[in-house]
């Protein structure tokens, strides 16, 4: 899905809050939708506040292309674990992201992007978890999190550079 000039209004990412839905649009038409979890603190751009910020976004970079189902990334890094519930045991603090990373960054100044509501800085992605964590409602840090295999398929589909809306 290219993101360009003469597509760029009909072609994105739409994460509703309040569905907990991630839709995929392709020339202006829904092409696929997946659930989501974002953040248990509700929406919010301050750096600090663990919510998930809102408005519109750009994927600024995908992270992660050949590691395997469920590969665990700490700092944008993959780590060479591969998550299972065992691992998840072992380090009960840790929050999960694994199988790939689309990480965001603000359009908006002022509100998403620039000082401390900067999405960027902030580390806001869209991200694989645990299968587990998914229970369909927001519990996440601030990031939206998917279902590794989800997180995949959508990695696959979509291009560095396009639009993503995040409303409540």
């Amino acid at each position: 899905m290219k993101s360009n000039k003469s597509s760029e209004v009909q072609n994105y990412l739409d994460i509703c809050i309040a569905s907990q839905q991630l839709t995929v649009y392709a020339d202006g038409n829904r092409a696929r939708s997946y659930p989501v979890s974002t953040a248990k603190n509700g929406a919010g751009e301050l750096m600090g506040s663990e919510c998930t910020p809102t408005g519109w976004h750009r994927i600024r970079a995908k992270i992660g292309a050949g590691e395997p189902l469920n590969a665990v990334f700490i700092g944008r890094r993959v780590t060479g674990e591969i998550y299972s519930p065992e691992l998840g045991k072992q380090y009960p603090q840790r929050d999960w992201i694994l199988t790939r990373i689309l990480w965001l960054g603000g359009l908006e100044p002022g509100k998403n992007r620039y000082g401390k509501v900067d999405t960027t800085w902030r580390y806001i992605y869209i991200h694989g978890c645990p299968d587990e964590l998914m229970t369909g409602k927001p519990d996440s840090h601030g990031c939206i999190r998917m279902h590794s295999a989800d997180a995949l398929d959508l990695f696959n589909r979509v291009d560095a550079g396009l639009k993503v809306y995040i409303h409540e």
